[in-house]
């Protein structure tokens, strides 16, 4: 599968382009890609669709806050299809539904088209699935390496016995003798600028075209009941909390065999007793002692794959700060990793015996222990922004 390209790339826009630009963008590449422009042209329905995508995340406010955090992981968590994170072109929406979502951006570019033209309108509606919404709690070793959880959800489902339709066998239906089929109504109306005509979804068959004689008895006609589903989610690795990941078509059924609603995916992150999460970094508190301070030594640090060994120079000061590079948690996109931060905390002894005491009030007279100011008079928020420059 090729990797997406940039959605600002797509639509050959800035990263800090406005609403506006970023919609004239889109109708730019929208006409020139335009199927009634390019008859039979698969490459340019793919861009066409592409676009469509760009937008759809660039044009929202919260999805766009969202790519520009996370990037294509944001917004669909890798992979599409079934068990995966499917983006608005990745199959969940054909070329209808774009026409019906962004057809008036084209204006009278294409005559007929105002609205998505001769495609939106008389167009049979077809229902949606609410989506639903999870939260799913991750480790810190989980957010390392990635995982797949199975989650077990109540919700509606299509019902066996119909297959979803509502309907108790296909010659159950009937054409909508309201609408003809159509699923709209005309009402023609005078006003005083003359005879207004509008268009609204028929009332009788709720603009589906058809009504249904003989319902199903276990659902009642509606299509769908309640029940437990086992889902498979594909988690990537790097994610971070409150980030939300979409898997298309998983959420609640549609009556009457329409289109599912999404799964959403809302990411906890839980705490760890070692670590403090900073972006894809991971700081430590290491607490040593004041003799290793003044005569240097070994200590052992966590990571998320075990512990290991690192060296502490002698004359080390409390708020010292180190660096385990490549160490941390990997980017959502695939850019590398984090590091470990490792802030030096020297522990000082609250209670000593007698023989400790007169040990510290001699060593109390030696000349480098009389030296009272900090050689380094920065503080330790001063040197740990230093340290990240």
């Amino acid at each position: 599968m090729a990797e997406k390209r940039d959605y600002y790339e797509v639509l050959g826009v800035e990263k800090n382009a406005d609403a506006e630009t970023i919609k004239k963008a889109y109708r730019k590449a929208a006409i020139k890609y335009h199927p009634d422009k390019n008859p039979g042209d698969k490459e340019a329905e793919e861009k066409f669709k592409e676009a469509a995508e760009a937008y759809d995340v660039l044009s929202n406010d919260d999805k766009r806050a969202r790519y520009d955090r996370f990037g294509h992981a944001g917004m669909n968590g890798g992979a599409g299809g079934a068990g995966g994170f499917g983006g608005f072109g990745g199959g969940g929406f054909s070329m209808d539904d774009i026409f019906e979502q962004f057809g008036d951006i084209f204006g009278g570019a294409f005559g007929g088209f105002g609205g998505g033209g001769g495609r939106g309108r008389g167009r049979q509606r077809v229902n949606r699935g609410s989506d639903v919404r999870i939260t799913v709690r991750l480790t810190l070793k989980e957010i390392a390496e990635g995982v797949t959880k199975k989650l077990k959800l109540n919700k509606v489902v299509a019902c066996e016995h119909c297959g979803g339709t509502g309907a108790k066998d296909k010659s159950s239906y009937s054409t909508c003798s309201q609408c003809g089929g159509s699923g709209y109504v005309i009402t023609v109306q005078n006003s005083f600028f003359g005879r207004m005509q509008t268009q609204s979804v028929c009332p009788t068959c709720q603009g589906e075209g058809r009504v249904i004689k003989d319902k199903c008895t276990h659902c009642g006609g509606e299509g769908t009941e309640r029940g437990d589903k086992i889902v498979e989610v594909k988690i990537p690795a790097g994610v971070s909390e409150g980030m939300a990941l979409t898997l298309q078509g998983m959420g609640n059924a549609a009556r009457h065999g329409g289109i599912n609603g999404d799964l959403i995916v809302v990411i906890k992150e839980e705490e760890h007793p070692n670590f403090e999460r900073s972006g894809n970094n991971l700081v430590h508190n290491l607490g040593i002692s004041v003799t290793t301070a003044i005569l240097g030594g070994d200590a052992e640090v966590p990571t998320i794959d075990g512990r290991v060994r690192i060296t502490i120079e002698p004359g080390t000061q409390s708020g010292k700060v180190l660096r385990l590079r490549g160490k941390g948690l990997p980017d959502v996109n695939g850019r590398g990793r984090g590091d470990i931060i490792v802030v030096v905390d020297v522990v000082i002894p609250t209670e000593l015996t007698k023989e400790e005491r007169k040990l510290v009030e001699e060593l109390s007279e030696q000349p480098n222990f009389k030296r009272t100011e900090n050689r380094d008079s920065q503080d330790i928020l001063t040197r740990m922004k230093n340290f990240f420059r």
